[in-house]
């Protein structure tokens, strides 16, 4: 069963935590965690690209000159794809990109980072993320005790507004509700930082 040092904010060791085997101690499983990121990003694109199609452009109801006999190419709209100003081929339109991965590769892929961020050390328990004022000073400071990287995503569990306005003018520290857990945030920052509180109810739920 895996384990980790859990600290105070000020950075000191504390005890000792064992951690659920099935979610932080499995076989990483890559081809799930790039399909539930591949279906991250299609469900977060607007989908609003938009152009015209040689039927949509206004004019081009004449044909440009006769059929033959004038040595250029046959033309029938000035609105046709290879004239300046004519319709798109293939005209991008608006559409849904979004679509759903099954709940188990989720929770694979979820439970796939979570234990790279162990056997990579960018996990940091807290024994619990409070501040006495919600300063960024404060904040600073405690991120640099507890030796976190630049690039830091820290989950907080219902409630905690303080350390969410402290972190918030930070440049590479997201703060991040424990509900909203997904598999592109915890790829994209360096450091894992999350309270017993948060640990619980990843244990608990997943």
């Amino acid at each position: 069963m895996p384990k980790i040092q859990m600290l105070n904010m000020e950075g000191k060791s504390i005890q000792e935590v064992e951690l659920k085997e099935d979610i932080f101690n499995i076989e990483v499983n890559e081809h799930a965690v790039y399909l539930v990121v591949k279906n991250i990003l299609a469900n977060r694109r607007q989908g609003t690209q938009s152009a015209k199609t040689r039927a949509e452009v206004r004019g081009g109801g004449r044909k440009p000159w006769r059929q033959k006999g004038t040595g250029r190419a046959r033309q029938g709209s000035i609105r046709s794809p290879q004239w300046r100003g004519g319709g798109v081929v293939f005209a991008p339109k608006p559409r849904d990109y979004s679509y759903t991965t099954p709940k188990k590769v989720r929770r694979l892929a979820l439970r796939s980072v979570l234990t790279s961020k162990v056997q990579e050390n960018e996990l940091i328990l807290v024994d619990a993320l409070k501040l006495e004022e919600a300063k960024t000073k404060a904040m600073v400071q405690a991120l640099k005790a507890l030796k976190a990287a630049k690039k830091s995503l820290i989950l907080v569990g219902e409630g905690n507004e303080s350390v969410a306005r402290a972190a918030k003018n930070i440049a590479g520290v997201k703060v991040l509700n424990i509900q909203n857990i997904n598999v592109y945030d915890l790829l994209k920052y360096d450091s894992l930082i999350l309270d017993q509180e948060a640990l619980n109810k990843i244990q608990e739920v997943y």
